[in-house]
């Protein structure tokens, strides 16, 4: 009874995507950027954001986590030209945090964002993910999409 009652707590996965997908949407639209939501009809791009300033517009992938954790993410799956925002939702009350860096620059920078991830090849991790740490100063880094 214990182990139900915890899971039902236990917010969905998709769920706390979608909220990480419409939060960078809102915050984007708050900016003046016209937002297109895929809702997962197209695999590898969550928004499409068209900057009004520059006419260019970016493709966009979300990762989001409830707590401080990684965000899982294979190498594999980085595209140079799509713009990366990492959420971290944090407790109901507390505001949500953005991390925001282009593709080129974690592909780069593999072993500073991974860490041990893919540092050994005869060790590769199951579950790659992109460490939190590496991501504090690309905080609030809104200004990727202005370029």
């Amino acid at each position: 009874m214990k182990d139900r009652a915890k899971n039902e707590a236990k917010p969905d996965l998709q769920v706390t995507q979608m909220a990480g997908e419409f939060l960078t949407a809102g915050e984007l639209f708050k900016r003046g950027f016209q937002v297109a939501v895929t809702l997962g009809n197209a695999k590898a791009i969550d928004l499409f954001a068209e900057n009004p300033r520059t006419g260019k517009t970016h493709t966009v992938q979300v990762k989001t986590q409830r707590d401080k954790n990684n965000f899982p993410l294979h190498k594999g799956n980085i595209r140079a030209d799509c713009i990366y925002v990492f959420v971290r939702l944090n407790a109901i009350g507390k505001k949500e945090e953005f991390f925001i860096v282009q593709g080129r620059e974690i592909l780069h920078n593999i072993d500073r964002f991974y860490g041990a991830s893919y540092r050994n090849p005869d060790k590769i991790s199951k579950r790659p993910g992109i460490n939190y740490g590496p991501l504090d100063s690309y905080k609030d880094n809104w200004q990727v999409f202005d370029e």
